[in-house]
């Protein structure tokens, strides 16, 4: 409830008010308690109250009871109680709705709300896909080569396909960027098509929010309630806190430094805030705090509403100043534990001890601590929460959805559009290496077409011209032969005329021959009977007279031999002369 630029919490037994300073609700805060003990009933009064004050604001609807902000509370008897042991009068205390934005990540119960993977960015990004360290650095490496290279992560389909290029390209890329494997590629793609199942394609789009939308008032001042229907996501437990994590850092990274102003630009609400920080590693923890330390000075409130607060790091819890305690209960040790550390966090009250009283607290009642004007703590106060003004629970569906079609944002960020990005880029590139190598293929066989036409016409020109070769060789060879024959028929001619002229000189010489030797035996023959009878004389004459000298020289008997002998030797040489 906003009154005299203050947020009145509740009030004392004793009837003293518990204030929130708007001037100091950047220094964050802590609703805390066990489940039914009103936390959600003191978030709705905040929320109110900073509406009242100008202030937007922003809170998940985990269980779907907050979104009656929308609608006009009803000041029944358990109301009516309430206020008058407040000792609030009811023509103070109106019932009333506030200007609400219904926003669902799934776009069924809110309007579309969406952010793109480059402004999600690789740490946040690789918390929702449960990535080590090494699969981590490799995403991280994957949005450096997209800026690089120019090219947008919008949605999922975008990351995709860019994790596909780099394990395409993985070789030629780790030269620049440091070994890529592609295992651990797999892995993170297996990872995003998991995420798509519980609606990350959705998620990841645009329009995407911008948060200047969230920061307005209606035209009557009053800052308007962001409220994120978070009954599916939740089911979701890393990707709603991641999901608010990238909230809060958006804010933090858009908006500029303001310092400490009369009243916060903004504040967040985070339920179920141990989800923010359950198994969440070292860096993102240190990122959480980071944020939390500086994002007061951007003019941010932060209230984290949870069931202890040693489900907050201590990091963040000791940047939470003004903290709202409902009850806890202590059945084991580790519980006692718990609320005892609960308690000394509190700047103690001596009128009563305060682990004592947080497990005594009624629902609806907390020990409440704020600061004041200076920054300090306030003593811890045993407080009875305000009643909300507006309708307590959830609203039907007609009513949700009436309220989100009256909005003006809702032409803004009910179509999703998807312009050019990696996805679209690579489609691109894909389809033009595929048409490259298409050409290439396709002049690869028109040469190689060319070739075989070229080889082809060759081996036909090779083949004519052995065929021409062969004909006028066959041509020669045969003019050769012709030739030759010609050649051998006139010798042939010529031997034959020689050998008739020679057998016809022959024949004649033959005849000459004959007739010379007919001749000549005609001849000899008259010479040879002449001779035969000279021979025969002179035969018998020689003989005797070769006879006679033989005989003188042998005797009688080579007389008579000697005679004989002469005789016969004398006629042979007489009858061979004659042969001659």
């Amino acid at each position: 409830m906003y009154r005299d630029g203050k947020i009145l919490v509740g009030k004392t037994a004793k009837g003293e008010e518990v204030f929130l300073l708007p001037k100091m609700a950047n220094r964050h805060g802590l609703i805390a308690g066990a489940t039914g003990t009103g936390k959600t009933i003191t978030l709705k009064v905040l929320a109110e109250s900073f509406s009242d004050a100008g202030v937007p604001v922003f809170f998940a609807d985990v269980k779907g009871d907050l979104a009656g902000c929308c609608e006009s509370g009803v000041i029944n008897e358990k109301i009516a109680e309430r206020l008058e042991k407040l000792g609030i009068s009811q023509e103070e205390f109106t019932a009333k709705k506030y200007p609400v934005n219904f926003w669902d990540v799934y776009g069924k119960a809110g309007m579309p709300l969406r952010t793109t993977i480059t402004e999600m960015g690789p740490i946040l990004l690789a918390r929702i896909l449960g990535l080590t360290e090494v699969q981590t650095d490799l995403l991280t490496i994957a949005f450096k080569i997209a800026d690089d290279q120019g090219m947008l992560l919008i949605d999922t389909k975008d990351l995709k396909a860019m994790l596909q290029y780099i394990g395409d390209n993985s070789q030629e890329l780790s030269m620049e960027y440091g070994n890529i494997t592609k295992q651990s590629l797999a892995v993170i793609i297996r990872s995003v098509v998991a995420l798509e199942t519980e609606g990350a394609d959705q998620f990841f789009g645009e329009p995407a929010l911008s948060i200047s939308d969230w920061i307005t008032r209606d035209p009557d001042g009053k800052g308007t309630i962001q409220i994120l229907d978070c009954q599916e996501l939740v089911n979701n437990p890393t990707m709603y806190a991641t999901f608010l994590l990238w909230m809060m850092s958006e804010l933090f990274e858009n908006l500029p430094e303001v310092g400490d102003l009369e009243r916060p630009r903004m504040v967040f609400f985070f339920d179920e805030a141990h989800l923010l920080f359950k198994d969440a590693p070292k860096t993102l923890l240190t990122k959480i705090e980071q944020v939390v330390k500086l994002i007061r000075s951007k003019g941010v409130g932060v209230y984290f509403i949870t069931q202890s607060p040693g489900d907050i790091p201590d990091g963040v819890l000791a940047q939470l100043g003004n903290k709202v305690q409902h009850a806890l209960h202590a059945y084991t040790p580790a519980e006692q534990k718990a609320v005892k550390a609960a308690a000394q966090s509190y700047r103690e009250n001596p009128e009563f001890d305060t682990y004592d009283t947080i497990m005594e607290l009624q629902t609806g009642e907390a020990v409440v601590s704020m600061l004041d004007e200076e920054g300090v703590p306030g003593v811890v106060k045993r407080t009875t929460i305000l009643p909300p003004q507006s309708l307590m629970g959830g609203i039907t569906p007609d009513v949700r959805q009436r309220e989100i079609n009256a909005n003006i944002l809702y032409t803004k960020y009910v179509d999703y559009f998807d312009r050019d990005s990696a996805y679209e880029f690579l489609q691109r590139r894909n389809i033009e290496l595929a048409e490259a190598a298409e050409a290439e293929k396709q002049r690869i066989a028109e040469e190689k077409e060319a070739e075989k036409q070229r080889i082809a016409e060759e081996k036909q020109a090779e083949k004519e011209r052995i065929a021409a070769e062969k004909a006028a060789e066959k041509e020669r060879i045969a003019a050769e032969k012709a030739a030759e024959k010609e050649e051998l028929a006139r010798i042939k001619a010529e031997e034959k005329a020689a050998l008739a002229e020679q057998k016809a000189l022959e024949k004649a010489q033959l005849a000459a021959q004959k007739e010379a030797e007919k001749k000549a035996l005609a001849k000899q023959k008259a010479v040879k009977g002449a001779a035969k009878s000279i021979a025969s004389t002179t035969a018998g004459t020689v003989g005797r007279q070769l006879g006679k000298s033989l005989g003188s020289a042998g005797g009688s008997f080579g007389k008579t031999l000697g005679g004989n002998v002469g005789a016969s030797l004398g006629r042979g040489i007489i009858g061979t002369l004659f042969k001659l």
